[in-house]
């Protein structure tokens, strides 16, 4: 089932996080932050709405990161449930796909559910300070990726946070599979 993310709350300011990530590290979300905005992006390996953009995900995180955008990528689904995305599963992925930025792994799902976190594509755009400016789409592409050429929604709003520190009002959600949540103990 297909679950869409919430209007931006700008200026929403995110609870802090260390977690694990492929390369070994782990990552604090002030190690993440770019100086001019910082995107952190829920995904996973399964996802065929993740899978149909993820080209386009590492351009854009690459061309974000040259605008002094700070990005990560957070995989916080059940791995009991959904195997493909256990964290061996994830550093295989991010090896072979040349992430350009550190993968995390939320195995207790702690920073999904204190960020609200709902899909998978689900981008967190925020300025120099860590307010929220952004909360919608990549892209047109749901799952299947739209044509080429399609506008940029996700980019254009991170460059234009970076120069000004605004996000646009007007944001169209992202739509993705759901998280998948642990059931409960």
């Amino acid at each position: 089932m297909a679950v869409e993310t919430p209007v931006c709350d700008f200026g929403w300011r995110p609870p802090p996080f260390a977690l694990p990530a492929t390369d070994g590290r782990r990552y604090r979300l002030g190690d993440i932050a770019g100086e001019r905005g910082t995107l952190v992006m829920f995904i996973c390996n399964h996802c065929p709405y993740v899978l149909a953009v993820l080209d386009r995900i590492l351009r854009d995180a690459r061309d974000l990161e040259r605008l002094g955008i700070g990005v990560a990528a957070i995989c916080a689904n059940d791995a009991a449930s959904h195997p493909a995305d256990s964290f061996p599963e994830m550093a295989k992925l991010a090896a072979r796909r040349g992430f350009p930025f550190p993968y995390l792994h939320d195995a207790a799902q702690s920073v999904a559910r204190g960020w609200g976190a709902a899909c998978t594509p689900d981008f967190f755009g925020f300025d120099a300070g860590l307010g929220l400016q952004y909360r919608g789409r990549l892209d047109a592409s749901r799952k299947e990726a739209a044509p080429e050429g399609t506008r940029r929604d996700l980019y254009e709003a991170m460059a234009r946070i970076a120069e000004t520190g605004r996000g646009p009002a007007e944001q169209i959600p992202s739509m993705g599979c759901s998280i998948k949540w642990r059931e409960p103990a």
